[in-house]
């Protein structure tokens, strides 16, 4: 806060005096509204009054109105210091034989007291009479955790031993700990994967307003209970972890609770060194509408700061910064004396009398179990805003010198026997000098106190945490003859794959049992395809509903805004609508009901920009469909370089259970919805489909007969030539250009294709991968059962060569060369998109109709016949590659 010199402070005394009546008298709300009268008429008259949303760096609740902590504060302290204890015993057994495995001491030592806090006094358990709060772990902090339910008995020594060793490999198929919160590796105990930094704060913000959705619509009561997220100072930094605090504000998520762990430091050094994290993270949380609550100083504070009458204290605190306060932490109570208290005479002889120990006991607000239950307690009962909790700690808090208050303490993975020691003494921990040399676990009898209050504690409220349930029922998933109008196809009418998609999403979503499950996300983009008929039909959720008449709404499709609306729409803002899909997609783990969202959107910022979101939500177990609109490098055609998407099919295969498909046609993309639905909400499977649907227009077909196990696996032969010479194949809207391709061959040179609709290259590298692995390790065993690979025994007995072309970069159709027994030539769209009409980007790009000709009959060795096809359609032979330009 700046400082002024003040021309009368009589005056300034009395107005001081007469807002301390009003808070006495009438109460602070009282005192606010006089404030924000008295700042408003300012206003009016033009005195334009500097902003400050920073208040002193004190904490925020006065001592007089801190909510006491109940409970028995001693047994909580063993309980706290046995944790922590058995934390450093989980990273430095890991790192015994050699640093190779890592792991992190520091993190969860400076956070220690703000998770116990909350496992002992706030955090619910999912059970029958509460539906379970949900808490965002830190990531770094696992070796915490770990240690907390291996005192409640949930993780057995053994496995304590085998933090990081993940794979099983050596200990009969038995994995260890993982490094971090991993649903995808420890199933029934992680619910959200929150260590790529950023990711936790923006998740939990949309999992917070998806609560909120749930309720709204009738689906599922989630009032009572509230999304706690942990994360660090140094965290903060990254984009996703700040890009959403204003529509947490804006949305009045009042069950949602940030807790910041302001250790001041991240990986190298300060996170603000010249300046205040704290006050800068009030600052913009306040200024986004969030209740703020700072637990800056312990309670060996309270009486120097009650004793600081003329302020001298509190400005001391806030012209020292954050550098200096950690420089602070990592000497001794002489230091502190001489470089904190010593820059004033006056606050010298505050402690004059102070041993150099009594100095240095001078706490952080977030190690004070009191304080931080003041402002969880503050924080539950607050309503109408999202509340952050930014609490002052020491990183590495009790490490002593291997790396309290240091800037090599994250990294640090061992510490010496002098520490350890020092560490057992510090928080009086019942262990033999045998057992701190050996970094033993160590768990007391079950009859000890504090294992009998450890387990009273989370029985009263409602069991262990964290845990992930599974228990959602199963929905009912229509028949395939639900999608009929797509099964026949649309005659010589013409419509994209993409306004297919929008009426088997109509379908869906007027089916009585499934319907009201179905979540419908985008990213303002519902007119680009074609969804707007649903703004008026399914309404867009508003918690307020629409407090104005839309300029629109004498029209059939009005824009409505609505409190039961099921429509999500996120703005332009894709790592937000993607977060929405995590929430909706994990609904059945996380509040025991099982929702089906589909989040549309233009392909290339998918994967592309919230890749790391689509990662996390495989490793959620997420399940939903995801839809690239408007994909495809030559058939996005306006567009250009930035939006024309080429890769994304290459970018989903990374995620070992995204399902991903490129369907050419109608009938298609219903059967591939149809069994998405099966797998996922009727058999619960935890898998998750990435579908691209383009936005041209052409006449959708009827399904060939016997063609849905086909379009399931990967492919399925459309056209067939009784003297076929090679086989095309096709994905996408690229599929007709083969076709056309096929029908320039039998025209022009007398060669018969059959022709073959690819709908996922990945899937059937996939199969492919798996039928060798299965040889390679099977073979010749007894029983043994050979399998083959779908591509190669679909092709089996087919005559020629085999040419694929595809609007995506030749990687893709590359993958199943393995299992093409015959000369294989792959066309794709390598390169920078261009903004063109299709034909000439198809041209540009070599996957036209001309280039399949022409790659055929080099394929047949009908060398002649290409140079003339070349002559005859007008291919530069001398132009530079495409993706050279």
């Amino acid at each position: 806060m700046a400082l002024h010199h003040d021309v009368d402070p009589s005056e300034t005394a009395e107005w001081v005096q007469a807002l301390e009546a009003v808070v006495r008298h009438d109460g602070p709300e009282r005192a606010r509204e006089l404030l924000e009268a008295v700042f408003a008429d300012a206003r009016l008259r033009g005195l334009h009054i500097s902003e400050d949303l920073s208040t002193p760096y004190v904490n925020t609740i006065p001592v007089e109105a801190e909510a006491q902590i109940p409970g028995d504060a001693e047994l909580e302290h063993r309980i706290r210091s046995l944790v922590r204890w058995n934390a450093i015993a989980t990273v430095l057994q890991a790192n015994r034989e050699s640093s190779e495995l890592g792991g992190h001491i520091a993190s969860f030592q400076s956070a220690a007291t703000l998770y116990e806090t909350g496992f002992n006094h706030f955090w619910h358990a999912p059970s029958h009479e509460h539906g379970g709060d949900l808490v965002f772990i830190q990531g770094h902090s696992s070796p915490g955790i770990y240690a907390r339910a291996y005192l409640e008995g949930r993780i057995p020594e053994e496995q304590m031993r085998r933090f990081r060793t993940e794979t099983g490999v050596g200990t009969g198929g038995e994995p260890g700990l993982s490094s971090y919160p991993h649903p995808w590796l420890m199933p029934d105990f992680w619910q959200f994967p929150t260590v790529s930094m950023g990711l936790g704060p923006m998740m939990a913000i949309y999992q917070a307003r998806f609560m909120k959705y749930l309720t709204g619509r009738g689906i599922a009561d989630t009032s009572g209970r509230k999304v706690w997220a942990f994360m660090g100072d140094g965290e903060m930094d990254e984009p996703e972890s700040m890009g959403s605090i204003s529509m947490a504000g804006r949305e009045h998520l009042d069950n949602l609770i940030f807790v910041v762990n302001c250790n001041l430091q991240r990986l190298d050094g300060p996170v603000r060194g010249n300046g205040k994290i704290i006050q800068e993270l009030e600052t913009n949380f306040r200024g986004a509408g969030w209740n703020v609550i700072k637990v800056v100083w312990g309670r060996r504070w309270d009486p120097l700061l009650a004793a600081d009458t003329e302020g001298r204290l509190v400005r001391r605190m806030e012209e020292a910064v954050d550098g200096e306060y950690q420089v602070f932490k990592s000497r001794d109570g002489a230091y502190v004396r001489e470089h904190f208290f010593g820059a004033d005479p006056e606050l010298a002889k505050m402690v004059e009398d102070w041993s150099d120990a009594e100095i240095w006991s001078l706490n952080r607000g977030g190690h004070d179990p009191q304080k931080v239950y003041a402002a969880y307690a503050q924080a539950v009962a607050h309503t109408g805003q999202p509340t952050v909790i930014l609490a002052k700690t020491i990183k590495g808090y009790g490490m002593g010198e291997s790396g309290e208050g240091q800037n090599i303490t994250h990294q640090a993975k061992k510490m010496n026997e002098k520490a350890l020691f020092a560490f057992r003494d510090r928080f009086g921990l019942d262990l033999t000098d045998d057992e701190v040399r050996n970094v033993s676990f160590h768990r007391p009898p079950d009859d000890a106190p504090e294992m009998v209050y450890l387990r009273e504690r989370r029985t009263e409220l409602g069991g262990s945490l964290p845990q992930r349930r599974t228990e959602a029922p199963p929905l009912p998933v229509p028949e395939l003859s639900a999608f009929k109008a797509q099964l026949d196809g649309t005659a010589d009418r013409e419509i994209s794959t993409t306004m297919a998609f929008v009426r088997i999403l109509s379908t869906l979503v007027r089916d009585k049992e499934l319907g009201p499950h179905i979540v419908p996300i985008v990213p303002d983009e519902s007119r680009t395809f074609g969804m707007e008929g649903m703004f008026r039909q399914l309404g867009i959720f508003s918690q307020v509903g629409q407090l104005y008449v839309p300029q629109d709404a004498e029209q059939l499709m009005s824009y409505r805004e609505d409190k039961r609306g099921q429509i999500l729409q996120e703005g332009i803002n894709e790592p937000g609508a993607f977060s929405s899909w995590i929430a909706a997609a994990t609904s059945y783990a996380n509040h025991g009901v099982s929702m089906v969202p589909f989040y549309i959107y233009y392909s290339m910022f998918g994967f592309q920009r919230v890749g790391d979101l689509a990662w996390a939500a495989g490793d959620s177990h997420a399940r939903g469909f995801l839809l690239g609109g408007t994909a495809g490098r030559t058939t996005l055609n306006g567009e250009g370089l930035q939006h024309q998407d080429g890769h994304s099919h290459i970018q989903a295969s990374l995620i070992p259970n995204c399902i991903a498909y490129d369907p050419a046609y109608a009938y298609e993309l219903a059967v591939i919805i149809q069994d998405g639905l099966r797998r996922m909400v009727g058999e619960h499977e935890d898998v998750f489909y990435y579908l691209t649907v383009m936005n041209e227009n052409y006449a959708q077909p009827a399904m060939p007969e016997g063609a849905q196990e086909g379009i399931l696996r990967g492919m399925h032969v459309v056209a067939e030539a009784d003297d076929a010479q090679l086989q095309l194949l096709g994905s996408g809207t690229i599929l007709r250009e083969v076709l056309a391709g096929a029908d320039l061959l039998r025209e022009e040179f007398g060669i018969g294709a059959d022709v073959w609709s690819v709908t996922s290259f990945t899937e059937l590298r996939r199969d492919g991968m798996g039928a060798d692995r299965h040889h390679r390790l099977r073979a010749g065993r007894k029983g043994f059962e050979p399998r083959d690979a779908f591509v190669r025994s679909s092709l089996e007995g087919r005559t020629g060569p085999v040419v694929a072309a595809t609007d995506y970069i030749r990687a893709l159709p590359d993958g199943i060369r393995p299992w093409v027994d015959a000369p294989y030539t792959v066309l794709g769209t390598d390169g920078y998109g261009r903004s063109d009409y299709r034909t000439a980007l198809r041209r540009f790009f070599e996957v036209d109709r001309h280039h399949v000709v022409v790659a055929a009959l080099r394929a047949l060795g009908r060398d002649d016949d290409a140079v003339a096809a070349i002559e005859r359609y007008e291919i530069d032979p001398d132009v530079e590659a495409p993706w050279l330009t």
